[in-house]
């Protein structure tokens, strides 16, 4: 069986931020309240890796808030925690996340005894419109010098990024992808901004003075910044905020969706499949017949079989079909092309 990579979550929300961006209520994204203690964190590692096969590459993963802005000896008796399980080869390393502006040399120095194995920035951001208009409090030097200081560790470096923020536009967007690139991180995630709850975002769209990304428009920007990050071979960790119960409930607008990820690879097939279409002579008569392997099945076919709709209008035809094919890589098209009345 393949090894897989597994986070044991430990949140702590909004613990060790004073600032508050105008679209965050951490609690709310990470799904609690309660702060954790030193004995509460050894209570869910227990727990968690009783649930875990072995084998797999395992890392704790404290999460939800800036990890680096906590206390020094607050911070230092979770990494204790985390460290005895790295030492008793339970799991394989540990992670972070935290803002750029709370990485410097001294903190770097501890996370590296104690064996932080990779450092995720909430960076949101490259451009400093965005970044001020968001009310971020760092800037696009801090996650330069962060990104610097955490590479020259040998640490993973994973950054954390959000489209459609006030003052964003999809050049933006595709600008700070460019420049997240630059920086040579290990690992990405993208989240299309939302509305949530108790925000001052919320104030802001209640006014007019503030207007979410629709899906569509969410799903086209993550589909171009994707593919740039696939072809520079950046790992994506993930593509939109993980569903949850509490967090559905406090959704005040913005472009969610459960299976937002699905959405965007099903976008990027389809514009792949335009991109050899678009070379081949076709007309009414034509059949398309697009082959593909099972597991991409339902993203060639689109949610609510939305490519099929587009590709037919597109090319002017009256049948498209998928087949799987468990000997095809990605997808193959084959074109029949029938006859008209008195062709002959």
């Amino acid at each position: 069986m393949r090894s897989r990579h597994i986070n044991i979550p430990i949140f702590i929300p909004h613990k060790g931020c004073p600032h508050t961006c105008i679209f965050c209520d951490q609690r709310k994204i990470s799904g609690q309240i309660t702060l954790q203690t030193p004995e509460k964190v050894n209570e869910i590692i227990k727990e968690s890796l009783s649930t875990i096969e072995s084998g797999n590459n395992t890392e704790i993963a404290f999460f939800g808030g800036s990890f680096t802005g906590l206390p020094i000896q607050e911070m230092i008796q979770y990494l204790e925690i985390a460290k005895s399980y790295v030492d008793l080869k339970m799991v394989h390393g540990i992670r972070l996340s935290t803002r750029p502006d709370y990485i410097n040399p001294h903190i770097m120095d501890i996370l590296q005894e104690y064996g932080v194995t990779a450092i995720e920035l909430g960076v949101q951001s490259m451009d400093p419109e965005v970044l001020e208009a968001s009310k971020r409090g760092h800037t696009v030097e801090d996650t330069v010098k962060a990104s610097k200081l955490i590479k020259q560790r040998n640490i993973s470096l994973g950054i954390q990024t959000m489209l459609g923020l006030p003052e964003d536009t999809f050049s933006k967007a595709l600008k700070t992808a460019e420049q997240v690139v630059a920086l040579k991180p290990d690992m990405v995630r993208i989240y299309p901004a939302l509305v949530l709850k108790d925000t001052e975002l919320e104030s802001l769209y209640n006014q007019g003075r503030f207007v979410p990304l629709t899906v569509e428009e969410a799903v086209g920007w993550c589909a171009e910044i994707v593919q740039l990050y696939r072809k520079e071979e950046i790992k994506i960790l993930r593509i939109g905020l993980h569903s949850s119960e509490l967090l559905e409930g406090s959704i005040v607008a913005g472009p969610y969706h459960p299976a937002f990820g699905e959405l965007v690879e099903s976008r990027i097939l389809l514009k792949e499949i335009i991109k050899e279409l678009d070379n081949m002579e076709l007309n009414e008569n034509s059949e398309i017949i697009i082959g593909t392997r099972p597991e991409l099945l339902s993203k060639i076919i689109g949610h609510k079989r939305e490519n099929m709709k587009v590709i037919k209008e597109r090319y002017n035809l009256k049948t498209v079909r998928v087949m799987s094919d468990i000997k095809i890589k990605e997808f193959e098209i084959q074109v029949i092309k029938h006859q008209t009345k008195g062709e002959c």
